[in-house]
């Protein structure tokens, strides 16, 4: 096997082992994890603004998850009640969406412990090496490769 071969094959290799450990590890137990992702755009929005609006959009292009996907993971969080839909002022077309504050406390409960399972990473891996990752996923997701 040529070196080429093989790095794209132990790309592979540790790609699967990392989404295994990270499934494994239930990092959003407590909530379905789509619904975890799209709570934390949202709750990232409310923590800088205090109102946390956030369009369908937005929503689909940070996530790379299908529109209809999205569409239900805000349907399902709007039925419990995590989540208001709004349409836009200016464009009717354009869906928003924003938290119901109190009932953050779920989502937050989650996002707690998936905190504690990052930080466990970063002690094993060290700060260097995480915002390595960082750096290195968001070229990644930059490439727009998929």
């Amino acid at each position: 096997m040529d070196e080429d071969l093989r790095l794209e094959e132990n790309v592979i290799a540790s790609w699967v082992r990392l989404t295994g450990l990270l499934k494994n590890t239930r990092l959003t137990k407590g909530m379905i994890y789509n619904e975890a992702v799209v709570m934390m755009i949202v709750n990232r929005k409310y923590e800088e603004d205090g109102v946390g609006t956030v369009s369908f959009k937005d929503i689909v292009a940070e996530t790379g998850m299908l529109k209809s996907l999205v569409n239900r993971t805000i349907d399902s969080l709007v039925r419990k009640g995590m989540l208001i839909r709004s349409d836009g002022e200016l464009d009717r077309r354009t869906t928003f969406v924003k938290p119901v504050p109190e009932n953050l406390s779920t989502y937050l409960a989650v996002h707690e412990r998936t905190l504690s399972i990052v930080k466990r990473i970063i002690e094993t891996i060290g700060k260097e090496d995480a915002q390595a990752f960082v750096r290195l996923a968001d070229k990644i997701m930059a490439a727009n490769i998929g």
